[in-house]
């Protein structure tokens, strides 16, 4: 339900509830609420935020930690995000009149989209409250409904109980006399609980273990921050026995510090995080540690899955992801201080210590002196690369060489220096200017960045651009380069993003960077200090580096042999380079089709389907929240897109727009990560837009309407055509229909092309008007199919054969060869896991020869009446 229905249902002269849009939070994470609600009748409210707005369930006894005990959740409208502040009376005579008190709120978490477990009806989530803790269900009925009705239960996890609801009433505002006599007082309440506690956990003290450590002193810890150890970037592993080889954990540095049990949480730049992440804070309070300085990385995802992207996306409250704590290393623990151990044995203790820690603390193991294989793992496992750290060597605060990093992806971390004007729908800012550190000239400029950015990210990093001090001048040093930047605004730099990148050109400048993230945990100075510049410098390369490079070198070149016209893609085009955000992400709910099996379709077949739309002007359907949601066509190129090329096209109404066009596999998985699921070419290319190069006639059943009348229906048009000495192809329209195709070579106006198709049309719909019929006009199609002309004018589309279509199953259009056609079942014969096998079998393109054929619709508009007739005479050429 839409906020819409909220909306209609009050009178907000009369209530004082919030109106949608007014404050809506940003930049928070996901939060829910549950409030008390003394209406007609007694209930909770139970509120989970979900993007914009807050999914609602009226819960008449409320939750209970018996997950024996299943309460009936009523879904109501959702409600904007702001009604979680909300308590007090709503006025009687309104919506909902009655008392509402605050009973708990905080924020939630759940792995996997939100959206799509609500539409399979299954979401499984925790809560983070100080009333509600732990994992908890919402499970949908089958039972039908005026509204759906839902079953709210507790996981069975540590928390578990024989609380209920009406136990925790301890600090909730009572109703008005009035409001309890209608609407109930509930039952008795046992207890008069304020909060939950956590789990009991047998206490153990670590001091005696900690004393058996090298070094190990007893000293009294500070509530303070502590700097924490870094590492200097490398070309490879180091060698030898005394390196632990860890992975490079894709998160923020978080460190911790437990003074008299209670926990607080910094980041590197000693910015309290307690409360950002109550998960965190709550699974390290639960070690039952007196005192303890703990450091570590935190992530989304558990232990060995991460991703950058949902990490940002769940604390910015644009997402809901599970985080993790990944601990590293450990400083102090219950009164010693063992900074002095070395790290191998600090580990030592730390790992004991993380033997039955809650779930979300991860221990961090390492590989012990072979360097080459830890790289291979991790890269094997698509981490980022690996962090090699000295075992026998004590902790030593900042940056040195006993802690070094390999990376295995390109991407690197760039000072902001500057930005351009924002183009087209873009608000804030087009491109951010970025900056490295130079030892010459202090800042040289790397390039600019205008692709990877959120809404809540352009937000966010808008508020940390100096535009008061913004200058026309370069603030850095700007080598050579043919960028043009005369628009550009600079200033000194003022924040630390990370990017991707492949490669860098000849200028020194990054070649199609993307941005993977806003770095909040690092300031500029932090890069002028790492020493990259040295690193990078470095001449001697150990044997290993050598080999490593040999490696890249070889698989370099066996990339640039495959991405060849001559030799199609066999294997995942561009997938070295291709870095998809939100794999998991349900795009075909009634499938559970991810984001991530999309791509690997499109990867997967890209030697078929990329001759479909190369070079052709493409609209593209984005579905972003998945199918089943809005979805939205897109024909203009947009900021964002490094690898989709942009043609100016001249429009009907006059006037020139950047149309997309896609040249390469690098392109069409942009578009993909883009959410892109449909591809809707021209029937021209982008190089001569005036000149139609295929017709295509789209076969649309109507009600009651057999497929076999519509196969015969393809048929005709076949023979049709054979008079007129045209040859045509046929393929499922991934939909209810067939396309019949056909090619011109070399092409003819679209002044001949699209009178031909109408004409072509209306004469077989009138001379079998109980079977065709040529106007889209929905009342008249019922029994008939609908032979829809309309595609075949400057600018129409038609769907590219080998797309996917937004549509429940994951239908594919799919060419077929004539003699095949009367083997298909229907127009959605072919999906996105048996079109890749079809395809495999076989020998030759369905289609094969299409771009052989030589013909145009010289001298048949005789035969199709006077509108073809009057169209230009063109030159006949014989096939």
């Amino acid at each position: 339900m839409s906020l819409t229905e909220y909306r209609r249902k009050r009178q907000f002269s009369k209530t004082r509830e919030p109106e949608p849009g007014k404050n809506l939070p940003k930049g928070k994470r996901a939060l829910f609420v549950v409030q008390l609600h003394h209406a007609s009748r007694r209930h909770y409210d139970f509120r989970l935020q979900v993007g914009d707005a807050l999914k609602s369930w009226a819960v008449p006894k409320g939750p209970s930690y018996d997950p024996e005990v299943k309460r009936m959740a009523v879904e109501v409208e959702d409600h904007p995000v702001d009604y979680a502040g909300f308590e007090g009376e709503i006025p009687k005579g309104q919506y909902g009149g009655g008392h509402v008190a605050q009973f708990d709120n905080g924020v939630w978490a759940t792995d996997g989209d939100a959206e799509a477990q609500l539409a399979k009806g299954h979401l499984r989530f925790e809560l983070f409250g100080r009333k509600l803790k732990g994992g908890w269900h919402l499970v949908r009925t089958a039972k039908p409904a005026k509204q759906p009705q839902w079953l709210l239960f507790k996981d069975k996890d540590e928390y578990a109980g024989t609380i209920e609801a009406d136990d925790l009433l301890g600090d909730v505002a009572a109703p008005p006399a009035e409001d309890a006599r209608r609407a109930g007082k509930g039952k008795a309440a046992k207890k008069g609980l304020a909060a939950v506690a956590l789990p009991s956990r047998r206490r153990k003290s670590w001091a005696a273990a900690a004393t058996k450590l090298t070094g190990a002193k007893k000293e009294k810890l500070k509530q303070d921050p502590f700097e924490p150890q870094l590492a200097k970037l490398g070309e490879a592993p180091p060698e030898g026995e005394q390196w632990l080889h860890e992975i490079k954990w894709d998160g923020y540095r978080i460190v911790a510090t437990v003074v008299d049990g209670q926990v607080r949480l910094w980041s590197r730049n000693a910015l309290e995080w307690t409360d950002k992440v109550p998960e965190i804070t709550a699974a390290v309070a639960a070690l039952g540690l007196g005192s303890a300085a703990l450091d570590g990385e935190l992530i989304a995802g558990r232990g060995v899955t991460q991703d950058f992207n949902l990490l940002q996306a769940t604390l910015s409250g644009e997402r809901q992801g599970s985080l993790a704590y990944v601990l590293f290393d450990l400083l102090h623990v219950d009164g010693v201080d063992i900074t002095r151990a070395p790290l191998v044995e600090r580990k030592g203790l730390l790992g004991r210590i993380l033997e039955s820690a809650p779930p979300h603390l991860s221990f961090s193991s390492h590989i012990a002196g072979d360097g080459m294989e830890a790289y291979r793992l991790a890269s094997d496992q698509q981490f980022e690369g690996i962090i090699s750290k000295r075992g026998d060597r004590p902790h030593h605060p900042g940056r040195s060489d006993e802690w070094r990093k390999t990376k295995r992806l390109a991407s690197d971390e760039f000072a902001v220096v500057g930005f351009t004007a924002p183009k087209g729908s873009r608000t804030g800012f087009g491109s951010l200017l970025l900056a490295r550190p130079d030892p010459k000239h202090g800042w040289s400029y790397a390039g600019r960045v205008g692709s990877g950015f959120s809404d809540e990210l352009i937000r966010e990093i808008d508020k940390k651009l100096d535009r008061k001090n913004a200058a026309t001048k370069p603030t850095v040093h700007v080598p050579p380069h043919d960028t043009d930047l005369r628009s550009a605004q600079w200033f000194d730099p003022a924040a630390v993003v990370e990017v991707f990148y492949r490669g860098i050109g000849g200028s020194g400048l990054l070649r199609q960077p993307s941005l993977k993230g806003l770095r909040p945990d690092k300031s500029p100075g932090d890069l002028a200090d790492s020493d990259r510049a040295a690193a990078a410098g470095k001449t001697k390369a150990s044997k290993a580096a050598k080999a490593a490079k040999a490696a890249k070198k070889s698989s370099t070149k066996k990339a640039a042999h495959r991405s060849t016209a001559a030799d199609p893609p066999d294997e995942d085009p561009g997938r070295a380079e291709f870095r998809l955000t939100s794999p998991t992400r349900i795009v075909y709910p009634d499938q559970g089709i991810t984001k991530r099996q999309v791509a690997d379709y499109y990867s997967s077949v890209m030697e078929w389907f990329l001759p479909e739309i190369a070079g052709r002007p493409v609209s593209l359907l984005r579905c972003t929240q998945g199918v089943g949601r809005p979805c939205f066509f897109q024909k203009h190129h947009t900021a964002g897109l490094e690898n989709v090329d942009a043609v100016k096209l001249k429009e009907e109404a006059g006037n020139q727009a950047d149309y997309l066009v896609v040249r390469d596999a690098a392109a069409v998985m942009e578009l993909v990560q883009f959410n892109a699921l449909e591809f809707h070419p021209w029937g021209a290319h982008a190089d001569a837009p005036d000149r139609a190069d295929r017709i295509v006639f789209d076969l649309d059943p109507g009600p009651n309407v057999a497929w076999a009348d519509v196969v015969d229906a393809a048929r005709k048009i076949r023979g049709l055509l054979e008079q007129l000495g045209l040859a045509s192809f046929v393929r499922t329209s991934g939909g209810k229909g067939l396309h019949v195709v056909l090619p011109l070579n070399p092409g003819c106006d679209w002044d001949v092309v699209k009178p031909f198709a109408h004409g072509f049309a209306d004469a077989m719909a009138q001379t079998e008007p109980l079977k065709f019929v040529a106007t889209a006009t929905k009342k008249f199609r019922t029994g008939k199919i609908f032979i829809d002309y309309l595609r075949n004018g400057r600018g129409a589309t038609s769907v590219a054969s080998f797309s996917l279509r937004a549509r429940d199953g994951a239908p594919v259009a799919m060419p077929l060869r004539w003699d095949e056609l009367g083997r298909v079942k229907s127009g959605a014969a072919f999906d996105i896991d048996s079109a890749p096998r079809r395809m495999k079998r076989w020998k030759a393109h369905p289609w094969e020869g299409i771009d052989a054929i030589r013909q145009d619709l010289d001298q048949v508009g005789d035969l199709l009446g006077a509108d073809a007739s009057a169209a230009p005479k063109r030159t006949r050429r014989k096939r």
